[in-house]
């Protein structure tokens, strides 16, 4: 598989830890290319003092390096052969006023970034992308317009083949939330707000990345600074392997009627 190349959109750093730093680590150890395209600089994350985007006396400026320096640590770290970013702002979350900065991702040109990244998936020769669904997993905008623009860019690439969604079935949700709530540790609010709980029966894929675990959790300790998912990175081996040891993806769209044999293979019949 060594000539196949994976490409994940993701909308904000520490987003290819969190979600898809399982297939990537798996895939780089079977010789698979893996791009990374970052939409946003992620500048109302929490900023030195740990204060949160939407505070009056957050700072931007020093938000934006500090993550720029992390995601290029935890992006090598998971697996990642090219990393760009494509500068958009991050639009905070849904209702904070830079909501409607004309810059902020969530306002982009659909057409135009969507052949931007159309763009980069031909160069790479990328036949699996991965985004997130339709609800951005959680309902942040940034993921919302991600999936909007990339499943726009499959269709403008001449190479992609499928586009995989990750997600977590419901059963293992619950299972999982019910179990660090006895244990007392705090969600972000990507988990507590999930709305990419499908039902188990839509899951097309189902890739067992426990033994990266461990790397997971140092990628995600990596992202410092997101003090939201200490944690994540202090909860105990099994815990965290319940919702982090196992990936789930969803098929969200395919070129064509090829076989469709990925069960435990985003690249599964595939030629």
């Amino acid at each position: 598989m060594t000539s196949a190349t994976l490409l994940c959109v993701h909308a904000h750093p520490d987003d290819e830890s969190l979600f898809t730093a399982g297939i990537t680590s798996h895939y780089a150890e079977r010789g698979v290319r893996n791009v990374l395209v970052t939409c946003t600089t992620g500048q109302l994350g929490i900023d030195d003092h740990g204060l949160a985007g939407a505070h009056p006396d957050h700072d931007a400026s020093v938000t934006r390096a500090t993550r720029a320096g992390e995601l290029m640590r935890a992006g090598e770290l998971v697996g990642f052969d090219r990393q760009l970013t494509l500068g958009f702002k991050d639009s905070g979350m849904m209702g904070w006023l830079a909501n409607q900065d004309p810059d902020a991702f969530m306002n982009a040109d659909v057409e135009a970034t969507a052949r931007i990244i159309a763009d980069i998936i031909d160069q790479e020769n990328a036949s699996v992308v991965v985004t997130y669904d339709d609800n951005g997993f959680y309902g942040h905008p940034d993921h919302v317009m991600a999936h909007i623009v990339t499943r726009r860019a499959v269709e403008l690439s001449s190479s992609a083949r499928r586009l995989f969604y990750p997600v977590v079935p419901r059963s293992v949700l619950v299972s999982f939330v019910a179990r660090a709530r006895e244990q007392g540790v705090f969600l972000p609010a990507w988990v507590e707000d999930a709305v990419a709980d499908i039902a188990d029966e839509l899951v097309a894929c189902v890739m067992d990345v426990s033994r990266f675990s461990a790397r997971k959790q140092r990628a995600i300790a990596t992202h410092a600074s997101q003090i939201d998912n200490a944690d994540l990175v202090t909860m105990d081996a099994a815990l965290f392997s319940l919702i982090f040891g196992t990936e789930y993806y969803q098929l969200g769209w395919r070129r064509d009627e090829s076989s469709l044999a990925c069960v435990e293979d985003l690249f599964g019949g595939l030629s």
